[in-house]
């Protein structure tokens, strides 16, 4: 598949993201008396991970993610020359979400955009948590997303269950996460929102880079170093499979 394929689904499945999720947050989680709340709106984030991984994950790895593309770039499980274009697709889908999130969500009576969904430390943190709790709980978080992701995608593993695993590990992570920074663990959908919202939003983004592709790196090197497949085991899968094949 060439990269250009490759880029554009992940623009779509980006975009399926921060449509999905963002979108539960500004549109259904607080809705009348109805609302989905805080466990709508995780476990909308880990659906979207989770159908998008089925459906694009064997065109692009279905990364939809900078801080994931850097993080198997550490472990040595994506080639860095492709990083460039993968970031760019999946920001470029975020703000194109986030773009038609705000067509819609505008055309209620009486709209206000307020946080529209964006991520924040300080008195921008939906518990008001400082900027160094929030970019802890970045960092660690998007590490052991990390550590999920390459646990279960690894030739080791269950076949066919790593969608829901990682669904079910972003489900967590919101859980956990969205009082402290409305969660990010995602530059591209931090950046989408915060187009929007402007002023504060873009002032504190920095944070949701940083940490996130930090946190990321630091996951995907751990992760390789201490569980990865050494070249021994790599020479015997492979010399297992050609028996099998005879």
């Amino acid at each position: 598949m060439s990269l250009t394929k490759r880029a554009v689904a992940e623009f779509f499945g980006t975009f399926w993201l921060v449509f999905g999720g963002c979108g539960s947050a500004v549109l259904a989680a607080g809705f009348p008396t109805l609302g989905i709340g805080f466990v709508g709106v995780a476990l909308a984030f880990g659906l979207t991970v989770l159908t998008m991984a089925y459906a694009i994950g064997r065109i692009s790895g279905c990364h939809l993610n900078p801080a994931v593309s850097v993080g198997l770039v550490a472990a040595k499980q994506f080639p860095a020359s492709e990083l460039l274009p993968y970031i760019v697709a999946q920001v470029v889908g975020a703000i194109a979400a986030a773009g038609t999130l705000y067509v819609i969500a505008s055309g209620k009576p009486g709209f206000e955009l307020g946080g529209f969904a964006s991520n924040g430390y300080g008195e921008h943190s939906p518990g008001g948590y400082s900027l160094l709790a929030c970019f802890v709980a970045e960092f660690v978080l998007t590490a052991f997303f990390l550590f999920v992701i390459l646990g279960a995608v690894d030739k080791r593993a269950p076949l066919g269950f790593a969608p829901i695993a990682i669904g079910l590990c972003l489900t967590l992570i919101h859980l956990i996460s969205i009082p402290v920074t409305n969660t990010s663990v995602n530059p591209a959908r931090s950046t989408g929102q915060a187009i929007f919202v402007g002023g504060w939003a873009l002032s504190q983004l920095w944070l949701f880079w940083v940490a996130p592709l930090a946190g990321g790196a630091a996951g995907g090197l751990l992760f390789s170093t201490l569980f990865g497949s050494t070249e021994e085991e790599m020479l015997t899968r492979v010399a297992k499979a050609a028996e099998k094949a005879q």
